[in-house]
Parts: C-alpha cells; structure tokens; sequence
C-alpha cells in the first residue's frame, strides 16, 4: 500500500492510498470466492464455476466493485493504523481508479479549540430590577384565577365564560358541531379558528349569529387552510368573574400561610425579585459565553454540524408549532435554515468543554444521583418512571454532561465578574 496523508480544514484528514498489485490480486481472489457462492452460473454447480468463467457471466466490471469495496475498507483501517488518526466517524471514499485501485478518503477526526485568555473576560452584572406596579399586577392575576365565575345579565364582554351550541362548515359540508360548549372569549385565542372569539362579543343570552371566517393559507395542515368557515353560534349563558375584595379575608383563603394582603405582596415581591435574579444571571452566564466565544476557536468536522441539523430536525417534528411554520419547505431548506444554529451550538459546547478541561471542572456521582432525585421529587408520580430511565448508560451520561456543562458556566461566570485570581505560577504547579 502507497500511502499519504494531508491535514485539511475543519478536523480532517485526506488519506490518498493507492493499493499494491499483489493486494488488488488477493482482493480479487477473495471476491471471486464470495460471488461464486451467492451466483447461479448454468453448467455449474454453485461455488464450483471456475474465476473466468465467472468473470465472463456477471462481468469484470462486478469483480472489480466487490473487490474495491472490500479492499478499500481494509486499506484505509491499516491507514488509520499507520498513521495514528483517531476517526470519530465514517469516512468519505473516492474511488478513482479500480485498477490498480486508488482512492481518497476523507477522514473525521476530533476538533481541535484554542482557548482565548478567558480569564480576562469582565462582565458588570445587571441590577435586579422590579416596582410595585408589577407587585400589584401579580396579585391581580391570583385574584381572577381565585375567583368563581357567575351569571352576567348583560352582553358578551371579553373575558367571559360563555356556554354556546356551535355549527361550523366548510363548502357546505358540516366541519362541526358542539353543543353546550364553554368557551372563554379570550382575544387572539386560535380555537376553533384564529377570529371566532371576535365574533362573540356583543352578543346576548339567547342570541344566534351566524357569521363566515376566512382561513389563511398558512393555517394548520389539513383544516381547511385557505377556505371559508361558516359558523351559526346560539348563546345560551354568558357568566363572568365575581373578583373578591383584595383584603386580608381573601389572603388567608389562598391558604399556604397568609394571613394578610401584605404577607401577600410579600410573597409576591420575593418570588419577583427570584425571577428577576435569575433573569439577570442567565444575562451574565450569556454575555460571558459569547465573550469567550468571541475570543476562541474551534474547528470540527462537518459531520458534527449534521448530526446536530439531525437532532435539530427531530425536535421540530415533535412541535406541531414547529410543523406548521415548516410547512411547504423542502427537507433541503429546512436543514440550511438550521445549519447556523447548530454550528452555533457545536462551537459553544467544544469551547466550554476545553474551559471545563482547563479548570478541571468534573461532576461526581453523588452529582447525579442528586440530580435525579431532585428530577424525580419534581415528577411527583411519575418520579420512578425517571428514576428507571435513568439507570441506562446513555441517559446518565447526557445527564452527567448537562451538570458538566452548568458546572463549567458558573465558573465562568464567576469568573466573567472577578471572583477568582489569575492563577499564580506557584498554584499552576501544584
């Protein structure tokens, strides 16, 4: 075997092998024995046809194939071998020359980071901020959800509860049919169709309306999109909230320790101020990351972008949100549109990955059985189920990466905001 190798871009590695003639002989002989036995040649017993006459039935040409193929495979593993290369997945191979059998094989191989000085990064925290105004809209939220609904004697208003019978159809024919439906008329609610609670409002107890609604074309696949919609709607109650008095009577009816408005508000402005806190951390760990990116490089094979536009493609499928903002595009246009996202993805996750190498950073197994019981206390019945789909391998190490991952965040973080001194060169020894 001629061998060359060549380092190219993005963490590959181009071996030219070019196959010896007493190799492409014995590659040869080995095909012959292979196809004489999976060939029905008239005249012959199969496995029994001698190599030309095998030659002469199925032609040259398929000899040639099933050798390269086999030959090529064993080359290029002693190429791998020879050279050292740690492929991190299946090459690409180039035939060009069958014989003698040349070809070039485009090898994968781990990407390469180089670190900028990350720990000259400075991020100023952002000051965690809320007024009273968002206080008293928190509470006006759990006063509606506590509120029980009554019979309004008035037209529909926005926000109802309204009963109806409902009769919709589509070129005539019936598309649906509801009776005693609760409906609440909530504005831009998609249901049944984006438009019918408009259609609602104004009207009173024991009225009918009938009333057409154009779909887009971009509506949901298969219900009708770009048609008209027919509806005949008939009110039959129409109830609203009976909001309680915002006094210490309806804090202590929520129970969970109140027993005033203002322990209330309290509560409120502290799970306000937690949110607020996290709003600003995940800003922090943010602009750390794209400052360390920004500072980094990393160079990785495209079969990493792939596996990640693959993985992509999967959770958009999963989301009918998703399928319907997707809907009319190719397979060939979905994957370029995420290509920038997922190289975006690759390069974050290589380059935190050789911070958590330089600082050590490691998640122990008291770790994750932490953090499975943590999840599984969070699942409430469901949390043994979790605990099962846990103990597999796979899972437990995607796991243990994700805790490594928030583990070398928060270091950088702490870092981003001067938390921890440059490493002297006598700690650096140690």
């Amino acid at each position: 075997m001629k061998l060359t190798s060549e380092k190219i871009e993005n963490s590959q590695v181009v071996l030219n092998i070019e196959a010896e003639s007493e190799e492409v002989e014995s590659a040869l002989d080995e095909a012959y024995h292979y196809l004489v036995k999976t060939t029905d040649i008239p005249g012959f017993r199969r496995g029994k046809a001698p190599r030309a006459m095998l030659e002469r039935y199925v032609g040259k040409e398929v000899l040639l194939d099933e050798a390269a193929q086999h030959l090529a495979s064993q080359l290029y593993s002693r190429a791998l071998e020879e050279q050292g290369i740690d492929a991190i997945a299946e090459p690409e191979i180039e035939i060009t020359q069958k014989d003698p059998l040349i070809f070039k094989a485009t090898v994968p191989v781990r990407p390469t980071v180089e670190l900028g000085d990350y720990r000259q990064i400075r991020v100023d925290p952002e000051p965690v901020e809320f007024d009273e105004e968002e206080v008293d809209k928190v509470v006006e939220q759990i006063r509606h959800q506590h509120a029980p609904w009554q019979p309004a004697e008035r037209p529909v208003q926005f926000g109802d509860l309204v009963t109806i019978e409902v009769e919709g159809s589509v070129d005539d024919k019936p598309a649906w049919d509801r009776r005693e439906l609760q409906y609440q008329v909530l504005k831009g609610s998609p249901f049944p169709v984006p438009g019918f609670w408009e259609q609602l409002e104004g009207l009173e107890k024991g009225q009918e309306k009938e009333f057409s609604i154009s779909l887009p074309d971009d509506h949901e696949p298969g219900q009708f999109e770009g048609k008209e919609y027919r509806f005949k709607v008939l009110v039959s109650e129409i109830k609203e909230k009976n909001l309680p008095e915002l006094d210490d009577e309806f804090a202590k009816s929520l129970g969970q320790g109140f027993e005033t408005l203002e322990s209330l508000r309290q509560r409120a402005a502290s799970n306000l101020k937690a949110m607020a806190e996290e709003r600003a951390r995940r800003r922090l760990e943010e602009k750390a990351i794209e400052a360390l990116v920004e500072l980094s490089k990393a160079d990785f094979p495209p079969v990493l972008v792939e596996r990640e536009i693959d993985r992509l493609t999967r959770e958009r499928k999963s989301s009918l949100e998703e399928q319907i903002k997707d809907k009319g595009k190719s397979e060939e246009e979905l994957r370029e549109e995420l290509r920038p996202l997922a190289v975006n993805r690759i390069t974050r996750a290589l380059i935190l990955g050789k911070v958590a190498e330089e600082e050590k950073i490691e998640v122990t197994e008291a770790e994750v059985e932490e953090e499975v019981e943590t999840m599984a206390q969070g699942a409430g019945e469901k949390g043994e189920e979790l605990k099962r789909l846990f103990s597999s391998a796979a899972a437990r190490q995607s796991l243990e990466d994700a805790l490594l991952t928030r583990k070398t965040i928060k270091q950088l973080a702490e870092i981003a905001q001067g938390g921890e001194a440059e490493p002297t060169a006598e700690s650096t020894k140690e």
